[in-house]
């Protein structure tokens, strides 16, 4: 979560010039780590050729899962919150995402069939229902959700479906081998969108955007998922997924550090309200 929580700040570093289109921000980043993974994939595989521990080729239907999960964290998540955090702040981002672990859980339970308390469900709803307020409050006035946060709430649910699918891939394939096999696998569509974007409008910045991107490129796109997903695949996968109540915390003070925002007082409060009614989940035990 400390690796993902850099991510909406960097993005918008990264979108706030306009010298990098969001087409270009949200694939771009994938495709620089498409070529990582298909780099470890064939470090990896020389190396345990002829091994008990050889790499793991997914099966026709594990490919169609994985292309699942790259819709959802590869082209979803990414090309969603690019555009979204061109229009918006990082902190208005980071309090309408942090609708993620409810969205996650309730994936993960629809997809593993996990028992749930109703303790649970409440708590998520809870943290669910204030997010989906301060959106209201908070975008193109009372009662009205702008574009952004439309764009947001989307994001929330790619990510959620792609963190689950990928949970469940990760027990059969492994955490690293599951992000990368998506990875390579939508590296086509990735590589062909970054190509005519940067030929549409060729991408420029400073040193500090361009090392926002790189981040976002190796670390948000791919390195964190190495933790994330075994992370996931331990599970139980509802519970765990709790654990990105950290996220918005720490992407609100990067926001504030690093960009300089000023946080208001009902982000602040409606922060700290989606947080502490979805911290409560975390204390909640899974029935047997």
């Amino acid at each position: 979560m400390v690796a993902f929580s850099f991510t909406v700040p960097l993005t918008r570093i990264a979108a706030e010039s306009g010298t990098m289109s969001p087409l270009f921000l949200g694939v771009g980043r994938a495709a620089v780590a498409s070529v990582l993974a298909g780099l470890i994939l064939i470090f990896v595989g020389r190396q345990r050729r002829g091994t008990t521990a050889a790499l793991r080729i997914p099966s026709r239907t594990q490919c169609l899962r994985l292309l699942l999960v790259a819709g959802g964290i590869v082209l979803g998540f990414p090309l969603l919150t690019s555009f979204a955090l061109a229009h918006t702040s990082a902190s208005h981002g980071a309090v309408v995402i942090a609708l993620l672990p409810a969205a996650t859980a309730a994936a993960a339970v629809f997809r593993t069939r996990e028992a749930t308390g109703l303790r649970f469900w409440l708590m998520a709803g809870a943290s669910a229902v204030v997010a989906v307020v301060f959106a209201l409050v908070h975008g193109d006035g009372f009662g009205e959700l702008g574009a952004a946060d439309a764009l947001l709430f989307a994001a929330v649910v790619a990510a959620a479906i792609g963190y689950a699918e990928g949970g469940v891939l990760a027990r059969e394939l492994g955490s690293w081998q599951t992000v990368s096999w998506a990875l390579v696998l939508s590296a086509p569509i990735t590589v062909g969108l970054t190509l005519a974007s940067a030929a549409a409008a060729p991408p420029h910045g400073t040193m500090i955007e361009w090392a926002a991107f790189g981040y976002l490129a190796v670390v948000s796109m791919f390195l964190g998922f190495f933790a994330w997903y075994r992370g996931l695949a331990v599970g139980p996968m509802a519970q765990v997924s709790q654990v990105q109540l950290s996220q918005p915390v720490m992407s609100l003070v990067w926001a504030t550090v690093l960009l300089g925002e000023t946080l208001e007082w009902e982000t602040v409060i409606c922060g700290v309200a989606v947080i502490g009614c979805a911290a409560l989940t975390v204390r909640t035990r899974l029935r047997s």
